[in-house]
């Protein structure tokens, strides 16, 4: 398996790109693959968060000179950002990049959990994978009652559109998105990279929403878009919350520099897409360039070296997008009712009755018939007749199955309402 810190790096300066290379080719939207186009929205997350860490990181710091080698690196990765973020192509709508947003979300999700060994993490995974599932389902259906395009035309046979934990019962209180965080001297690899490229995906998705939710030509999208940000908000807390707090800033700094190599050596191995694949192997060899330069300044600064954060060096199993469809229908089928108490998670049926999930849900969904995620549902049925899906068999959940009116009572009432098929 591949080992980064054993290749030769590039010099640093090698990394710097001019206008022609930052400005790259498109991908077609009615050609791209839909896994090419999630690696797309994927990276430029991950490249988002390396820009934002290395500002609080730079923002932290007393050493001036480490400040100056850190401006040299976030250079790197804001124009890696740029390169990858200007591949969507000019004709694509905000709501079409939407649905590729939630396809990363629910098949990368789904992938982490399933090869995730820390069955904390794994439970976190599961619960928020069933909630970005459902983000699908609305943004879809607010797709093709706008715009009258399916979105099974986007997202193609990889993913079915179908209801997953009812958004509306997704706002909890504050406090009970915040997780207990991972001891990373003693993680797995594999974990310390799950934890940091979901936080990373979801963070962008909730910046996505929070910045273009606005520009929406109507007031139902702009309504659900300013719903689901909130919901990306509590995801961001929930597994921000799993990330050590107590490793140290260039050892955090190292752990990026490796994820970012782990994901576009990745990467590299699937792509199809000859252009994308190019541009996946130019970045890695920057990101390796950056990875021993990060691993020069642990042991400059700390005086550690950088198998005391990340022992061995070799990567695990290379993250390969493929048909989770059964995976989601077997969580769909035992953990729809699941909502949190605190770091836990357990069946809304199980929580007292003066718990704050409820106290929060009746502050936030009095009116049921005000909620974005319930309106663009009750809308579509209105206009068409029954909502938008694309499904494979029946729903695993047969409170679920109802096309025509929107379930607005399970996992957030004492209903038990969960039935497998």
């Amino acid at each position: 398996m591949f080992n980064p810190f054993d290749e030769k790096p590039i010099p640093l300066d090698d990394a710097f790109m001019d206008w022609k290379t930052v400005y790259p080719q498109s991908y077609s939207k009615e050609n791209v693959d839909p896994y090419s186009k999630i690696r797309v929205i994927l990276m430029n997350g991950i490249e988002v968060e390396a820009a934002i860490f290395s500002h609080q990181f730079h923002r932290n710091c007393p050493h001036q000179e480490l400040r100056r080698e850190l401006a040299v690196s976030r250079r790197i990765e804001q124009l890696q950002q740029k390169r990858i973020n200007w591949l969507s192509p000019i004709g694509e709508t905000q709501l079409e990049t939407t649905i590729g947003y939630e396809h990363v979300a629910v098949d990368l999700t789904a992938w982490l959990a399933m090869n995730e060994p820390d069955l904390y993490v794994k439970e976190t995974l599961d619960f928020a994978l069933l909630e970005d599932f459902d983000h699908l389902y609305r943004y879809a259906n607010l797709l093709d009652l706008d715009q009258n395009i399916p979105s099974q035309k986007l997202v193609k046979n990889y993913v079915e559109i179908t209801p997953g934990r009812p958004t509306i019962a997704e706002h909890r209180h504050p406090k009970d998105t915040v997780r207990k965080y991972i001891d990373f001297k003693t993680a797995d690899i594999r974990t310390k990279l799950n934890i940091m490229i979901i936080t990373a995906g979801e963070q962008q998705t909730m910046n996505f929403y929070m910045n273009i939710g606005p520009t929406y030509y109507n007031d139902l999208g702009r309504r659900l878009y300013q719903e689901i940000a909130i919901i990306e908000e509590e995801h961001v807390s929930q597994y921000g919350s799993l990330l050590d707090p107590t490793a140290t800033w260039l050892e955090k700094l190292l752990l990026h520099e490796y994820m970012e190599c782990y994901l576009y050596y990745s990467f590299y191995q699937d792509e199809l897409d000859p252009h994308l694949k190019t541009i996946w192997e130019t970045h890695l060899q920057q990101e390796i360039a950056q990875l021993h330069k990060a691993a020069e300044l642990l042991k400059q600064y700390e005086n550690k070296p950088w198998e005391q954060v990340i022992p061995g060096g070799t990567f695990p199993k290379l993250l390969q997008f493929h048909d989770t469809r059964d995976y989601l229908r077997k969580i769909l089928a035992e953990q729809t009712e699941l909502t949190a108490d605190r770091e836990n998670v357990l069946s809304v049926n199980d929580l007292p009755e003066k718990h704050t999930f409820f106290w929060y849900q009746e502050k936030v969904n009095r009116d049921i018939k005000s909620v974005p995620s319930h309106l663009v549902i009750d809308q579509h049925q209105q206009k068409k007749g029954e909502d938008y899906r694309s499904e494979v068999n029946p729903h695993p959940v047969e409170a679920l199955r109802d096309r025509k009116k929107d379930n607005v009572d399970i996992a957030r009432t004492k209903k038990k309402e969960l039935a497998k098929v």
